[in-house]
């Protein structure tokens, strides 16, 4: 992974840790032919795009993918409620003078 860019703006971050862990890290770092800070930086933007990434992603059996597809491939005709919800809709819209 690159390193973090180097940037004008920077923002500080602060992080009490165990001597145990920061030895760990720093051994990390070394292993990598990197600074301590770099490795920390970069190792936690890594996990952060990771989190955000299982947060933003739909994950669905084949069962559940093959309704979608079949779904969206053949809609069902709207209910009722549908129906009703697309005529407020529309009159919203018209009194708005859209």
């Amino acid at each position: 992974m690159k390193p973090a860019p180097k940037s004008k703006n920077l923002a500080r971050l602060e992080a009490r840790l165990s001597p145990e862990v920061k030895a760990l890290m720093q051994k990390a770092a070394d292993l990598e032919g990197r600074s301590l800070t770099d490795f920390v930086v970069t190792s936690a933007q890594a996990a952060a795009y990771a989190v955000i990434e299982r947060h933003h992603t739909l994950k669905l059996t084949l069962e559940d993918s093959e309704v979608l597809v079949e779904t969206l491939l053949q809609p069902p005709e709207p209910n009722t409620a549908l129906q009703q919800a697309v005529i407020r809709y529309q009159e919203k819209i018209a009194a708005h003078g859209a």
